[in-house]
């Protein structure tokens, strides 16, 4: 059986507006031109404001329909907005069933499940996740069906948000409790998730670079493609640098490599909210 090789994008962020994430997009893609993976997955925050620009999310797609390879998507908080937690403040920007619905209509499905090399690939809404939605419903009853037929597969999950910091029972904290899956929806996530032979748990929305394994389960953090966080707005928990994740899955075994695409730059949040030129 073939390799699979997949690569993964995320937190693009992309607007007509910024035309330095434009540029990152662009080298990125001239990559993937090169490299040719088999896939691209965006695992979310594909725009910079979809909920409230949807030319942002239209303008992402255009720029995602020139790829010279297929890309299947994910929704982000910037993408659909976001979902509330146990503690802490509500979300400026709620995750509606309208937000994801006009998501749906420009890039598909917000959630998916394809074979390949022997492994069973599933992509989430992680965005809907405790908000009690509907479509919150509908989704964990489609997991449910698809982990029901992966007939002993390994399994690699896709989604925006991490599952947890470093371990399940990390407790959810009013600083970063919107960082990651939400309890109690993550809980019932992850014991979901036991009934099948789980290996890899891909994800962004950190904006930093990270890999580890808990108990047999590797964690990859993709790194935002379009822009860094600085250490004054966000700790370092990761490695903070714009780049890709690639893949290559064989059956029972996969390997993963940390690129940066060449001429790709670090830019900081703090310029593209506050532009020198308007200082």
């Amino acid at each position: 059986m073939p390799e699979f090789r997949l690569a993964q994008i995320s937190d693009t962020h992309l607007a007509r507006r910024l035309s330095e994430l434009t540029g990152n997009f662009h080298r990125v893609s001239e990559y993937i031109d090169l490299e040719r993976p088999d896939l691209i997955i965006n695992s979310g925050d594909i725009a910079f404001d979809g909920p409230t620009n949807r030319d942002d999310l239209e303008f992402a797609k255009t720029l995602h329909d020139a790829l010279p390879v297929a890309c299947r998507y994910l929704p982000g908080n910037h993408d659909i907005g976001d979902n509330p937690t146990g503690v802490g403040p509500a979300p400026s920007q709620p995750a509606t069933e309208q937000d994801r619905q006009a998501f749906v209509s420009i890039f598909g499905e917000d959630r998916w499940r394809f074979d390949a090399a022997g492994w069973c690939f599933i992509g989430l809404d992680s965005l809907v996740m405790n908000t009690g939605l509907a479509s919150e419903a509908e989704q964990f009853d489609w997991l449910a069906s698809q982990l029901s037929s992966t007939n002993g597969k390994p399994v690699a999950l896709f989604l925006h948000k991490p599952l947890y910091l470093n371990t399940p029972g990390d407790p959810e904290i009013a600083a970063t409790a919107i960082r990651y899956v939400p309890i109690p929806a993550r809980g019932r996530l992850i014991e979901m998730l036991r009934a099948v032979d789980l290996r890899l748990v891909a994800s962004g929305h950190v904006h930093q670079r990270r890999d580890f394994t808990f108990g047999h389960i590797r964690h990859v953090w993709a790194p935002s493609a379009g822009f860094i966080i600085p250490d004054k707005i966000q700790e370092v928990i990761g490695t903070k640098e714009v780049g890709l994740v690639e893949y290559r899955f064989q059956p029972d075994s996969f390997e993963v490599r940390h690129v940066r695409a060449p001429g790709q730059i670090d830019i900081g949040l703090d310029i593209l909210i506050d532009p020198p030129s308007k200082r």
